[in-house]
C-alpha cells in the first residue's frame, strides 16, 4: 500500500480543509508514492518514537500534534523537531500529522473527551465560520432532477440533520454562442432563449473540487454557466471544543475528582469554587483559553481545557469553574482513536499504538 492511498483514508477520518489555519497538518516528510508496511501511531514524532517505527518495522508514523510546525532554515540535529526530521529522513520514514483537522471533527479529539467524562447530548462549542459554501448554477428543466440528484450524490445538499436540501426557481437565460462554440441548443451565432432552472445548493469547502466535476459531468452544456458563494453561517458540525451534560450533578470537588480519574492527569489547576453543582460541562482538548466566553455564553458550569495563563483564570468572573488537566492529558485518548480507526480501515495491515510516553509534563 502506498502513502497516498493511506492519506485518502486519513483524510476521511479528519479532512485536511477542517484544519485551522496556523497549523501544519498533512504529509510533513515522505513521498505520497512511497509503499508503506507498517504505521506506527503516537501522540508526537519524536526522534524516540521514530527509533520506535525503525524497531517495529513501521515506516510511516502518523501523530497528533505536527513535528514540524514552523519553518525550517537549518536542519543540524541541533534541536528535538531537527532530530526527529533527520531520522525520519535517514530511514526512510514518512511523517503525517492531523492535530487540528482532527480537533475540529464533530467525532475526533473533544467527542473523546466528552466520551471519556461520560457527558452526553454534547455539540460543537465553537462552530467554524466561513466554511459552508453555496452552488448558484443554470440548466435546462429537464436536466434538474438529474443534475440535483448528482450534486447530492456528491455531498452538497447536506444542512444539520436534513439531506437532499436545494432550492430551484424557474426564469428564463439567453446567450450567443460564437463562431468558435458548438452549442448544446440552437446554432452558433444565434441568440437562443431557454427556460432553465435555477439551482442553489450548499456544501463543505472541502467537497468543492468534487463538487464542479460532478456538475461539469452531468451539464449538457459547453459552458456551464456558474456561482460560488462563501456563507457566513456558522457550521454546527464542525469546529473547537465540545459542550455536554452529566447524567447526575455531581458538586465541584466531586467532579474535579471525576475528571482527574478519567484523564490520569497528575494535577489540576483550577479556579475558586462557586459552591454550586456541576451538570453542564464545556471541554476543549489542548490550549482553550479562547473559548472561555463560549463556555460562559453557553451556560456551561465548568470548562476543562490545557494551557491556562494566571490572569486568564480572572475571566472565569465568578460563572464558571475553569480547570486546567494539562495538554496531554486533555488529548491523551487521541491516538487511540486514531488507530481504532485505521484498523478498521484496514484490518489486514500493521497498525501499532506507539509505547512511547511522550508527554513532556511531570508532576511530583
Amino acid at each position: 500500500m502506498k502513502i497516498k492511498q493511506i492519506i485518502d483514508i486519513l483524510e476521511e477520518m479528519a479532512p485536511l480543509s477542517y484544519a485551522e489555519d496556523f497549523d501544519n497538518v498533512g504529509l510533513l516528510v515522505g513521498n505520497p508514492q512511497q509503499d508503506i508496511n507498517g504505521i506506527l501511531v503516537c501522540h508526537d514524532a519524536l526522534d524516540t518514537v521514530i527509533e520506535e517505527a525503525i524497531e517495529k518495522d513501521c515506516n510511516m508514523v502518523v501523530c497528533f500534534h505536527p513535528i514540524l510546525f514552523t519553518g525550517l532554515k537549518k536542519i543540524t540535529g541541533k534541536n528535538y523537531v531537527e532530530r526527529a526530521v533527520i531520522k525520519a529522513i535517514r530511514h526512510d520514514i514518512a511523517i503525517y500529522a492531523v492535530h487540528t483537522a482532527l480537533d475540529n471533527h464533530k467525532e475526533g479529539v473533544n467527542k473523546i473527551f466528552c466520551e471519556a467524562l461520560g457527558l452526553t447530548q454534547t455539540k460543537i462549542l465553537l462552530p467554524k465560520s466561513s466554511y459552508i459554501k453555496k452552488l448558484v448554477t443554470y440548466a435546462p428543466i429537464e436536466e434538474t432532477a438529474t443534475i440535483k440528484q448528482a450534486l447530492f450524490d456528491a455531498g452538497a445538499g447536506q444542512i444539520g440533520n436534513y439531506q437532499d436540501c436545494s432550492f430551484v426557481s424557474t426564469g428564463t437565460g439567453s446567450f450567443r454562442g460564437n463562431e468558435d462554440s458548438s452549442p448544446t441548443i440552437g446554432t452558433k451565432r444565434e441568440l437562443q432563449t431557454v427556460t432553465e432552472s435555477k439551482i442553489e445548493v450548499t456544501f463543505e469547502k472541502h467537497l468543492e473540487t468534487k463538487i464542479l466535476k460532478t456538475l461539469f459531468d452531468q451539464h449538457s452544456y459547453e459552458e456551464v454557466a456558474y456561482e460560488i458563494y462563501t456563507l457566513e453561517n456558522a457550521y454546527q458540525h464542525i469546529g473547537m471544543g465540545m459542550i455536554g451534560e452529566l447524567d447526575i450533578a455531581m458538586s465541584e470537588t466531586e467532579f474535579l475528582e471525576h475528571v482527574k480519574i478519567r484523564t490520569q492527569t497528575g494535577g489540576i489547576r483550577h479556579s475558586p469554587f462557586l459552591n454550586r453543582p456541576i451538570k453542564r460541562v464545556a471541554v476543549l482538548g489542548g490550549s482553550g483559553s479562547f473559548a472561555i466566553k463560549a463556555a460562559i455564553q453557553q451556560g456551561a458550569d465548568a470548562f476543562i481545557t490545557a494551557d491556562l495563563k494566571y490572569h486568564q483564570f480572572y475571566e472565569a468572573e465568578n460563572q464558571i469553574l475553569l480547570a486546567d488537566i494539562g495538554h496531554f492529558e486533555s488529548e491523551r485518548y487521541t491516538k487511540n482513536y486514531i488507530v481504532d480507526y485505521l484498523t478498521k480501515k484496514m484490518p489486514n495491515f500493521a497498525i501499532i499504538l506507539s509505547s512511547i510516553n511522550t508527554n513532556p509534563v511531570n508532576y511530583l
